[in-house]
Formats: structure tokens, sequence, C-alpha cells
């Protein structure tokens, strides 16, 4: 039987699931569990899944939230059938090096996107290289965002940036309500790419960096790339895996 820990947010009815399920099967710590069992939405899902990155534990979610992409439905009575019959997918993400005013250097990571944005009342202005390259001297604009594959369905399809199905070694690079270039919509890059973004004139238009919940204000400049040493392998249900989700957000209207 494989062994599970039960990790709940503190949402009422994620509780109420939990309390629900250890009742029907039992649970292990986590440091000895052979999977990872998810209660809540995909908020709480992205902080296990860098709070347990180095556990290198498959993670299964069960959708107890306000937003379930990365989750499965709640089915506790095969519970158990259902987790093990299981599609993995492996996920990795985004490494974001930001350089501040102070001089310090902050890194984080990212399995949805990186995002900088403006931090007062007037437009940021962003140059963007692509490998060394500088590919638009500056971008006048609320802010830009690179996003993975997995997260291509969240903040940078609100952005109106493209969705990316999940096996496609690209990254959406896209802006957030551009003003000049007015009608730039953003690039799809290269998995392998190194985005660097340096801010123009900081002092006069601030702007903070966002790796998934990790946010760094008063920035200079900003370096992306893609990670493959980490990673997280999630869980789906057959008839309800990621691949099948992605592809289906397409045909949304």
């Amino acid at each position: 039987m494989t062994k599970v820990a039960f990790l709940s947010s503190p949402a009422p009815e994620a509780l109420k699931v939990k309390n629900t399920l250890e009742t029907l099967y039992p649970s292990v710590a986590p440091e000895v569990a052979d999977a990872l069992v998810v209660l809540g939405g995909d908020g709480f899902m992205l902080e296990v899944m860098h709070c347990y990155l180095d556990a290198k534990r498959p993670i299964y979610g069960i959708h107890c939230g306000s937003v379930g992409f990365l989750m499965n439905q709640l089915a506790p009575h095969n519970f158990l059938e259902r987790l093990e019959k299981a599609i993995p997918t492996h996920l990795y993400p985004l490494e974001m090096t930001v350089q501040q005013n102070q001089g310090q250097t902050t890194k984080a990571l990212a399995f949805n996107e990186v995002s900088l944005l403006r931090e007062t009342r007037q437009a940021a202005k962003i140059q963007i290289s692509i490998d060394g390259v500088v590919r638009l001297p500056e971008l006048v604009c609320d802010g830009v965002l690179i996003s993975t594959p997995a997260g291509s369905t969240a903040y940078n399809l609100s952005a109106h940036g493209p969705i990316i199905p999940l096996e496609t070694p690209l990254l959406a690079l896209t802006p957030i309500s551009a003003f000049r270039p007015r009608r730039w919509k953003g690039a799809l890059l290269s998995e392998s790419a190194e985005i660097t973004f340096t801010i123009l004139e900081p002092e006069k238009r601030p702007v903070s960096a966002v790796a998934d919940f990790t946010e760094v204000r008063d920035i200079l400049s900003v370096t992306v790339r893609q990670i493959k040493t980490y990673g997280v392998t999630l869980l789906f249900d057959h008839d309800h895996n990621l691949h099948e989700r992605i592809l289906k957000e397409q045909f949304l209207v």
C-alpha cells in the first residue's frame, strides 16, 4: 500500500476533507511518505511544491479551493486506487536572479511565472535581452512576465499571453499593458533561453519582481532561466490530467 502524507491548507473545506481521508486511510509523516497529498487550491499547491522541493516526493493534489488547475477532483472512497493509477507530470522551475538598488543579489524559483511590475503611478521602462542580445531596447508598460507551460494558463493568460502545451520546450514572454511599442504582443522563447530585464530610470520608475509568491522591490535588473536540476512530479488522474486541461483551455470561449 502506498504510504501517504496529507497536507491541508487552513481553509475549513480542506481541513474537513483531510479529516475524512485520515479516517479512511492511514497517514504518515511527509519525510517517510511515498506521496504527498495536498488538499486546497493552486496557491497552497505552489507553497507545498516549494517547501518540499528537496524531498523529491510525487505530489497528488485534491481540489478544495477557489482555483484547482493543478488539482484532482475529490473521490474519497477510491482514493488510493486513483492515486496508484495517476499519471506523473514533471515540472521544472524558472530561476530568478535579481540585482537590487542597494547592491544585493536575490534568487528565487517560480513554477508558474516571473513577473515584473511597476511600483508607482508611472509606467515602467524595461529593456529586454535574450541570450545577451538586446531584443527590445525599451518597453513602456505596467509590467512584463516570463511563464512556464504549466503557468501559461495563469497570470500569463490573463495578460493575453499564449497557452503552451505542457510538453512543448517553450517559455512565454508576455507584456502587461504595453504602452510602447503598443502593438507588441510578446514572444515565444526556447526553454534554454536566458532572459535579462534591465530597468530603465529605476529611481524615477521603480519596479518589483515576483517569482510565484516571492517579491523583491526596487530592482535594477532580473535574469531568468529555466533550470532542470530542481523539479517536482505532480500526479493527475487519467481523466483529469494536466495535458488535457491545457488543451481544453485553448477552446474555451
